[in-house]
């Protein structure tokens, strides 16, 4: 049984313009699929390419103080919180993948203060899940927390800035219906096959 990946028609690889098409089948080359996210929001195609632009901003940046999965750490504690199937499968697949954890995405997605992750992650996540829901609470003492556990404030710019993209990409992946990829279930969970 087939279900649809949104609500929303999702356009033809070959009916896309050049420079997400090219993106798409990088990114297919990469991965092994195409993630329903490339295809979901092509449906906008300008959207589309705002959308990637401010995402790869903050996932791809380098010279921070975030690893790669301090990053997807904060999108899948963001993403629990708000209830978004398509960013705690997707982002958890990478998550567990970046800390060679395989229960470490379905922990943090359910509960991050329970989680096994160490006291900065536990600080960063209680941040990011403020800004979050709480945003308007957030002053200098929850600055001088992430600066304790080796933070710099552009660091914090950084996670708070994670939170509040995935706050949106999570509202529009639940508005929209978006399905995640049956692979991204197994991804760092299992060994992978040799070939």
């Amino acid at each position: 049984m087939s279900h649809p990946i949104s609500r929303y028609p999702v356009p033809e690889l070959k009916d896309l313009p050049e420079d997400i098409r090219a993106r798409i089948l990088e990114t297919q080359e990469k991965a092994g699929f195409v993630p329903n996210v490339f295809l979901t929001l092509a449906h906008r195609p300008a959207e589309w390419r705002a959308f990637f632009a401010y995402h790869d901003a903050l996932m791809l940046k380098e010279n921070s103080g975030l690893t790669k999965g301090d990053r997807e750490m904060i999108v899948v504690a963001v993403s629990g919180r708000n209830h978004c199937i398509y960013c705690v499968v997707a982002h958890g697949a990478i998550l567990r993948i970046y800390e060679k954890k395989p229960l470490v995405a379905d922990q943090v997605a359910t509960n991050h203060l329970k989680a096994d992750i160490t006291p900065r992650q536990r600080a960063m996540c209680d941040f990011a899940v403020k800004v979050t829901e709480e945003s308007y609470r957030i002053g200098d003492e929850d600055f001088a927390t992430l600066r304790g556990h080796g933070f710099s404030d552009e660091d914090v710019w950084d996670i708070g800035a994670i939170a509040a993209f995935f706050g949106l990409s999570n509202r529009m992946a639940n508005m929209i219906g978006m399905r995640p990829n049956d692979e991204f279930y197994l991804m760092g969970r299992v060994p992978k096959e040799k070939k």
